[in-house]
């Protein structure tokens, strides 16, 4: 399963949100609604399941839902870096996982 349908079952499941607001353009916390303790949660469910760890300032970076999707897969090395993330958000990402070039 990739990993943005596991993220979306996830938020479904946890939070009970209708999987139609679940969409690749909606923002975390507008669209689906989510707090930014939820939006942590998320987080930390990810990382634990994936076995990754995202820096601090996450929440500065990513808006959306596909946002959140790519940086996980980057972070997991299942796709290449983001545009939208910063080279120095990069730099923290990479010094804290293990990351493919």
């Amino acid at each position: 399963m990739n990993m943005f349908r596991w993220i979306v079952k996830l938020i479904r499941d946890e939070f009970d949100i209708d999987e139609k607001i679940l969409v690749r353009t909606a923002t975390l916390e507008t669209d689906m609604g989510l707090s930014i303790e939820q939006v942590e949660q998320v987080l930390e469910f990810i990382a634990e399941s994936f076995q990754i760890t995202f820096p601090e300032g996450t929440l500065d970076e990513i808006v959306k839902l596909e946002e959140l999707c790519m940086l996980a897969s980057w972070i997991k090395g299942f796709y290449k870096r983001p545009e939208f993330i910063s080279d120095s958000f990069e730099s923290r990402c990479r010094d804290i996982n293990t990351i493919a070039a």
